[in-house]
């Protein structure tokens, strides 16, 4: 079974449902690596050289261990709630976001919403957001007026794998790119 397989699951699961595999979650989304391993190992093959491998390699730098490697948790993008200790940060004036052509008129209509997930994703360039967009067919891109946002008093957290986060992005601030 390949890595990437592997990184999946162990994605849904820290962000997800660690209940599948009979673990839970801190309240900052720290599962321990030993409990972890075991659950994945019913389904996945993974140990722990393999899941150090998964951290190093992740593209999208999806998970951090703690300083001794004995927990790990998902950097962003939970539907579980947990506080993954996120500074509020002040954003650039632009930052991006990129969708599908199916999702336009509700964007347009009702703005960016977290929906499933605890906050709205962003980017901070645009080649980024289409690479997103893609993923939900044809592209489109949004250019977000963060810095007016946060001058209008919205939070802005930037993740540890440069993921901007914010509660939600009224269509006000949108522009399409």
């Amino acid at each position: 079974m390949s890595l990437v397989r592997t990184s999946r699951y162990i994605s849904m699961i820290l962000r997800h449902q660690p209940q599948k595999i009979g673990i839970t979650l801190d309240e900052h989304g720290w599962a321990r690596v030993d409990e972890l391993i075991e659950g994945v190992s019913r389904t996945h093959t993974l140990d722990f050289s393999m899941l150090k491998e998964i951290v190093a390699t992740d593209d999208k730098q999806r998970y951090s261990f703690n300083e001794d490697k004995t927990l790990i948790r998902a950097n962003q993008g939970h539907s579980i709630p947990v506080d993954v200790e996120l500074e509020e940060t002040n954003p650039p004036q632009y930052l991006y976001h990129g969708t599908g052509e199916k999702y336009v008129a509700s964007i347009d209509n009702m703005g960016l919403i977290p929906k499933t997930r605890l906050y709205v994703h962003l980017s901070s360039d645009i080649d980024t957001a289409v690479n997103v967009g893609s993923r939900h067919g044809t592209p489109v891109v949004y250019r977000v007026n963060s810095g007016r946002m946060a001058v209008d008093g919205f939070k802005f957290y930037l993740s540890a794998n440069n993921v901007w986060l914010t509660d939600r992005v009224p269509a006000e601030y949108l522009e399409k790119v």
